[in-house]
């Protein structure tokens, strides 16, 4: 065993802890701001598995979509639509907690089963070298310009949709149940401080 090896060990195993210790934060923390910043953790953990695999393009485009596109939408839209509300108790929570987990812990054993049973192509193929950024961007604008389009409406779709649900307060009533508006948030008219001082 070599020393390039054993370190390449433990970085898969301190990746794999934090990604998958990241995972459930995500999940479990009650504080959503919290979550959205261990979810780019996550993605940054994923972006460094990549990187172990020599797919350094893979992993750039993960930092750059992932960590500073994706996360940083989300992160907006939690600060824009982040508002202070009594949550009320949901009736039969226990119940939903635990068909929840009987389905994540079906799809758990169900990707174990495959993981195992699998028989992996081993080392696998050999690597294309230089020529996998022009491969990518082929297959990226032939194959897949659909599903690349559809992303990016997508996320312009997200980002509007925050940006409506945030100035739902400027109304005096709300546009979809027609209910008063709370008027809270909107600055009040004041003169400006330049005008005060000449005064």
């Amino acid at each position: 065993m070599t020393i390039a090896s054993t370190t390449q060990q433990i970085c898969f195993a301190v990746l794999s802890v934090t990604l998958v210790l990241g995972a459930l934060g995500v999940v479990l923390l009650p504080n959503i701001v919290y979550s959205a910043f261990l979810l780019g953790g996550v993605f940054m953990s994923v972006a460094g598995l990549y990187l172990l695999l020599n797919a350094s393009f893979v992993a750039a485009a993960q930092v750059l979509i992932y960590v500073g596109a994706v996360n940083v939408l989300i992160l907006f839209a939690i600060m824009l639509v982040n508002k202070k509300e009594t949550l009320a108790e949901i009736p039969g929570l226990a119940l939903r907690r635990v068909l929840s987990g009987a389905v994540c812990i079906g799809l758990f054993l169900l990707l174990l089963r495959v993981a195992i049973t699998t028989p992996w192509a081993l080392p696998g193929p050999l690597p294309v070298g230089e020529e996998a950024t022009a491969r990518i961007g082929e297959h990226l604008f032939s194959d897949y310009l659909l599903p690349f389009e559809l992303a990016s409406v997508l996320l312009l779709m997200a980002m509007i949709g925050a940006i409506v649900l945030a100035r739902r307060d400027v109304f005096n009533s709300d546009v979809i149940t027609g209910e008063p508006a709370d008027q809270g948030l909107i600055e009040k008219a004041r003169t400006p401080l330049l005008l005060e001082k000449t005064r």
